[in-house]
């Protein structure tokens, strides 16, 4: 099975968590396994490996993929959407770990295949599901959702000045006949949107696409609820790395770190702050990793990259 993916910022993100070589890690985003496959390189048989992914596909391509180290019990594949981390790895009577990184958004093979829908270039049902199962589908928020709720999304997540106009566009177009495929849609958006608004900033399509991903796969959400049992899944002295790919995702993150590394109101002019009142965090970076030059021109999809990192110090 094929599910190619270039990773992005590969080693400064594994290498970020100081892996321990008999240490316990957490890939919440195993995809096409890049990160993983380097992780595992760096484990001896005492280390292990608990990878995530609520998309079917990616466990199966991963399996064949990380055959060695499925032989040498190595890693555990866990088919579970991230927000459930903390529940997930005490079936496995996992209460404490070493490190665990993400690698956020779609990946780039479930762009790639045109049936999943997520692509406003290749014609497909509106589907976009990263986890299959799942009953809620892009069709059903097209052409179910409040005009309201259309807004709503698009302008949130998809940070789309011509929100109103594509809803109330989606609005009339499904009163006579319901919206089918991924490039109908993607032509009424174009349609939606002012053709000088149309020519700079991308495909048309791409930010209410965006937005519709986040909404059926409630990302947000998942995100900020994965993160907070991260941190206190770490043990002393483990990190988290967290990949950014859009200005949400990487706020959500930002914001989180800080709050957990800031320090309390203190009283005026304290010569010495107590060890109790210090945060049990710290920042690893104080600004965000991005890609080299070498690696943007090789891979472009790394242009946009965030990677943060924190770390629990006491």
């Amino acid at each position: 099975m094929s599910f190619n993916h270039e990773t992005v910022l590969l080693h400064e993100t594994i290498d970020e968590l100081n892996v321990k070589p008999d240490g316990i890690y957490v890939d919440g985003t195993l995809g096409g396994a890049g990160h993983a496959r380097y992780l595992l390189s760096l484990l001896n048989d005492h280390g292990h490996l608990y990878a995530f992914d609520q998309d079917i596909m990616a466990i199966e391509a991963a399996q064949e993929t990380l055959a060695d180290e499925i032989a040498r019990g190595k890693v555990t594949f866990i088919h579970d959407n991230f927000r459930n981390v903390r529940q997930a790895l005490a079936q496995y009577s996992v209460n404490e770990v070493d490190g665990i990184y993400y690698d956020l958004g779609v990946s780039s093979p479930q762009l790639d295949i045109a049936e999943r829908g997520f692509s406003y270039w290749q014609e497909a049902p509106l589907d976009m599901r990263m986890n299959q199962s799942q009953p809620l589908s892009a069709y059903e928020v097209i052409n179910e959702w409040s005009y309201n709720d259309l807004v709503r999304i698009i302008f949130r997540y998809g940070e789309e000045r011509f929100a109103k106009r594509i809803a109330r566009s989606i609005e009339q177009r499904r009163a006579n006949a319901s919206i089918e495929t991924t490039t109908e849609l993607a032509e009424l958006i174009k349609e939606a949107i002012p053709a000088a608004a149309r020519r700079t900033g991308g495909h048309p399509a791409r930010r209410t696409f965006q937005a519709i991903r986040i909404a059926v796969n409630d990302e947000l959400g998942a995100i900020e609820e994965s993160l907070e049992q991260a941190l206190t899944l770490l043990k002393k002295g483990g990190r988290i790395s967290v990949i950014a790919f859009h200005s949400l995702e990487d706020r959500l993150v930002k914001q989180l770190f800080r709050q957990m590394t800031a320090l309390p109101e203190l009283p005026p002019n304290l010569p010495i702050i107590p060890s109790e009142l210090e945060p049990d965090y710290a920042l690893v970076n104080r600004k965000a990793i991005v890609a080299s030059d070498e690696e943007i021109d090789s891979n472009k999809r790394s242009r946009s990259a965030l990677l943060r990192v924190i770390e629990r110090v006491k």
